[in-house]
């Protein structure tokens, strides 16, 4: 019941007030005629304040008979009206208190999928595990590595404002019928593509599929479904001297920021493009970035904030996305940066290292940490929004921001070598808390992948 406004009423209402309440009494009036009167009140009240125009339907049917209660309590609550106003929640505030069964299907135009929590359900079995997918890397085969606990393959990630829907393997093939899907960027991305293949590939016979594994394209078919899922590695996007003979000092690294067609060539005629590309840029505060062919010689490049490197290189992608795709045929996404944790004060652990046994996520809303730059996600919204061809984003790093527990830690690998008792003994040297195990937090990303699908 909305209660009356403190705003004078108009003479002919205050006329009317006057005889019946100052007139002497003739008898006591019955308490529902009192309760009436204070409803007309109140109505009139609501009328007067509000603008007549914004009446609409909605804000009509919420206008209620008074109770008898009701009317007693009007008197008490008009004073609180205008302190309350800006208090009014936004809708997503309000949705944020929503039951599951309340809240709207996922829209991806609508629903802010980096507000939400991680929900801890143990009767949630992942799809796949590292024994029973004979795709994952040993990089990030966790179990198989000596991993003890297992929660972190439990959490589930709800959204406050819509339901994200559960990953349906032969509704996910159905849909790549006839296509090709392929993942581009870092081991990130490969990690994606890894958990994609993985989330589907049970449900397809063994003679009906098949993979091919390169060193910069692999491929896997569901001959059923005449549908190919693919990888190609590209961990800056644009060409580098690093994209297949790794050059594991950062500072040999060379980057040809204005050329991608060496790799972009491979792109073509694929229906669905999943980018990515961060982590190699912050592996120093300077990026080695060189105009023109590595043949005319390495000597001629120009030493640029990485920031800056990658909006140069980040426009180079825009370009030929722009100039060559047709969304009519190809849709494109982008996976937002998937952030590290190599810092445990960030979430208060004075005495962690890294993200060695971290077992339970960050349950602080919003929380944020050193591991995402905030500069190279300025730069991929200013690029994208002036993109001609449409480009979603899968929005993955603040939801991964809470999962410090998700990370292969110690047990991973080290140049294609499980880690040694005596190596995971040193987790400040050997704790990987950049790659994430599987299955894991890449499962809740194609999980995003999918309600877009």
């Amino acid at each position: 019941m909305l209660a009356l406004s403190s705003t004078p009423f108009p003479s002919v209402y205050a006329n009317f007030f006057y005889i019946h309440a100052m007139k002497p009494s003739q008898g006591k009036l019955p308490l529902s005629i009192i309760a009436i009167v204070l409803c007309i009140f109140a109505f009139i009240g609501v009328l007067y304040n509000e603008d007549t125009g914004s009446l609409s339907s909605a804000s009509l049917a919420k206008l209620s008979p008074c109770s008898k209660q009701e009317a007693v309590d009007n008197s008490r609550e008009s004073a609180k009206v205008d302190k309350n106003r800006s208090k009014i929640p936004a809708v997503d505030e309000e949705l944020d208190d929503m039951d599951d069964d309340e809240k709207p299907e996922f829209d991806p135009t609508k629903c802010d999928v980096a507000k939400g929590k991680w929900v801890f359900n143990s009767s949630a079995k992942p799809l796949y595990s590292d024994r029973t997918c004979p795709y994952l890397d040993k990089q990030v085969s966790c179990v198989k590595n000596g991993r003890p606990d297992s929660d972190y393959r439990h959490w589930e990630w709800q959204p406050d404002n819509c339901i994200l829907p559960r990953f349906n393997s032969t509704a996910a093939l159905e849909k790549l019928r006839g296509k090709r899907l392929m993942f581009v960027g870092d081991s990130l991305q490969r990690s994606q593509w890894q958990s994609f293949v993985c989330l589907v590939e049970s449900v397809i016979p063994a003679d009906q599929k098949s993979m091919r594994r390169g060193r910069s394209l692999s491929i896997f078919k569901a001959k059923e479904y005449n549908a190919t899922i693919e990888f190609y590695w590209a961990p800056f996007l644009v060409e580098s001297n690093s994209d297949l003979h790794i050059k594991a000092d950062p500072k040999e690294r060379i980057l040809r920021v204005d050329s991608i067609y060496k790799h972009a060539k491979n792109w073509l005629d694929v229906d669905i493009l999943v980018f990515n590309t961060y982590v190699w840029w912050m592996s120093g505060l300077k990026i080695k970035s060189l105009w023109g062919s590595f043949a005319n010689g390495e000597d001629g490049y120009e030493e640029l904030d990485a920031p800056i490197a990658y909006r140069i290189a980040l426009k180079t992608w825009a370009n030929w996305v722009d100039s060559t795709i047709d969304p009519n045929k190809t849709r494109v996404l982008f996976t937002t940066m998937s952030p590290t944790h190599m810092r445990s004060l960030d979430w208060h652990n004075k005495k962690g290292i890294r993200c060695y046994n971290e077992t339970r996520p960050v349950l602080e809303r919003g929380y944020w940490g050193t591991g995402s730059d905030k500069r190279i996600m300025d730069a991929v919204n200013g690029v994208v929004e002036r993109m001609t061809v449409p480009v979603s984003f899968i929005n993955i790093t603040q939801i991964s921001e809470h999962r410090i527990d998700g990370h292969t830690s110690v047990y991973t690998e080290v140049q294609g070598k499980i880690l040694t008792d005596e190596q995971k003994a040193d987790p400040q040297r050997y704790a990987d808390c950049i790659h994430w195990c599987l299955p894991g937090v890449p499962d809740t990303w194609n999980q995003l992948f999918y309600a877009y699908l």
